[in-house]
């Protein structure tokens, strides 16, 4: 009998043409992702290609168990988008004209924080206590700074082989905790590349046998907390002149502060209190090189007097499709 891993690694191009297609779609949480797979009869080249197939909704807590049936991408069976589907809307602000012509660039970076399996507690942490305070983790090498490393690197090249658009990954401030950046992606391209890089994480996780949370808090005290911070630049950022297009639009989210902060992740609270590297959740403010204000702008930009500015305020829990939208919506097509 083969070993588990020599069946799981067969290449099944030596004995047939059909291949494995997995449909991956998000839960009722808004934040779990599911999967099944099925199987297909040759390469399909163009996802639109893909046939349709639906999924229990009432499983996933998405549906009524009377009319249980949701198509992936989440539809009703009558075409409705169900309410956790966020990319519909999205879709519809990346496709307007006038922010197809501004060409909006997204880089996101993902932090989260690797579980022991049972305890629900850092990797590398003591069982029922601490490590020693921050300060050496961040960037760290090394058995007693670095936990999880394993999993961070097959994570990085499972990306890069699948195609996402996975730009780096470092060690965190907090012990057992991690980032991988995704970008410079265009539009709603952002955020499909953020959730199923999520999912590739999920994945690996559950062979490593450790959790992967994405809580923005997963530690109350001195630790930091976990973040989703997002690039983002315009052609008229980038052109010359664009410094005064990015104080401009950093001048339209401070106007719409309460209603970002409310879809920018669950738990934000507990995460944006003025510490840690982050802004107080109610007050918003922005900065050059101010790693504590809602929004940064980089030296270099201001140097160039072009260029992106950072939104600091998403929680890592937060829906890309909800928060890339947003910030396009708010600075390229709203008047105040």
């Amino acid at each position: 009998m083969s070993l588990l891993s020599d069946l799981i690694n067969l290449n099944l191009s030596d004995t047939t043409e059909k291949i494995i297609a997995e449909y991956i779609w998000i839960g009722g949480s808004g934040m779990d992702l599911r999967s099944k797979a099925r199987t297909l009869n040759g390469v399909v080249s163009d996802p639109h290609k893909l046939p349709k197939w639906n999924y229990d909704g009432s499983s996933t807590g998405q549906a009524p168990g009377e009319d249980s049936e949701v198509m992936c991408d989440a539809y009703t069976p009558a075409g409705e988008p169900i309410p956790t589907n966020k990319r519909y809307n999205a879709a519809k602000i990346f496709s307007h004209p006038d922010v197809v012509a501004e060409v909006p660039w997204y880089g996101i970076e993902q932090e989260y924080t690797l579980l022991q399996k049972d305890l629900k507690w850092p990797i590398g942490w003591p069982v029922g206590g601490y490590p020693g305070p921050q300060g050496p983790y961040y960037c760290g090498a090394g058995a007693d700074k670095a936990f999880g490393r394993d999993v961070v690197d097959s994570h990085y090249k499972a990306c890069l082989y699948a195609g996402i658009n996975i730009s780096g990954i470092n060690g965190e401030v907090m012990p057992g905790q991690w980032e991988f950046q995704v970008g410079p992606s265009v539009g709603i391209s952002a955020g499909d590349e953020l959730w199923v890089a999520r999912y590739i994480l999920e994945r690996i996780t559950e062979i490593a046998g450790v959790v992967v949370s994405f809580d923005p808090k997963p530690i109350q005290g001195d630790w930091n907390g976990a973040g989703a911070h997002t690039n983002y630049s315009t052609k008229s950022m980038r052109n010359d002149g664009g410094f005064e297009v990015i104080k401009k639009a950093i001048g339209k989210l401070q106007l719409k502060h309460k209603e970002h902060i409310a879809a920018y992740g669950e738990g934000n609270e507990r995460r944006l209190t003025g510490r840690h590297e982050t802004a107080d959740i109610n007050t918003f403010s922005w900065g050059v090189a101010n790693r504590g204000a809602s929004v940064r702008v980089g030296r270099d930009t201001e140097k160039a007097g072009k260029g992106y500015f950072e939104d600091r305020r998403p929680a890592s829990n937060m829906d890309p499709y909800v928060v890339t939208s947003m910030i396009a919506d708010t600075t390229i097509l709203w008047k105040p």
